[in-house]
């Protein structure tokens, strides 16, 4: 049986890296042992920033509820705490378009919490 060499298959996976690496600086784009460390460091920070991407959504989902809230004359914990008591199950996203798009609907929202409160 004749050896088969690994050329191509070593090849194929450079040019893999390589295309990963496509518009980096200098020999990032052009060695592969180099555009792999970068291309694999990159591969990383994508997936940790999906991951953050979603905690950034929320933060400016709550922080757009407790703008809203406050103008209706309560916090957002006591905002959130009364619509739990009101049995009322709304995400946050919800509860900040409201915030921002329907404002009416929102202070309406805000009443039946205030009077579960009380």
């Amino acid at each position: 049986m004749a050896r088969i060499k690994g050329g191509l298959n070593a090849r194929k996976k450079h040019n893999r890296v390589l295309k990963l690496a496509k518009g980096y600086y200098g020999a990032r784009s052009k060695q592969y042992r180099i555009a792999k460390q970068s291309v694999m460091r990159a591969l990383n920070a994508q997936f940790a920033g999906r991951k953050q991407r979603k905690r950034d959504m929320r933060r400016l989902w709550i922080a757009r509820i407790n703008a809203a809230a406050r103008i209706n004359g309560l916090s957002y914990s006591r905002f959130m705490y009364g619509l739990k008591l009101a049995e009322i199950d709304i995400n946050r996203k919800m509860l900040s378009e409201m915030a921002v798009n329907d404002a009416a609907g929102f202070a309406t929202l805000a009443e039946i919490a205030k009077s579960k409160l009380a």
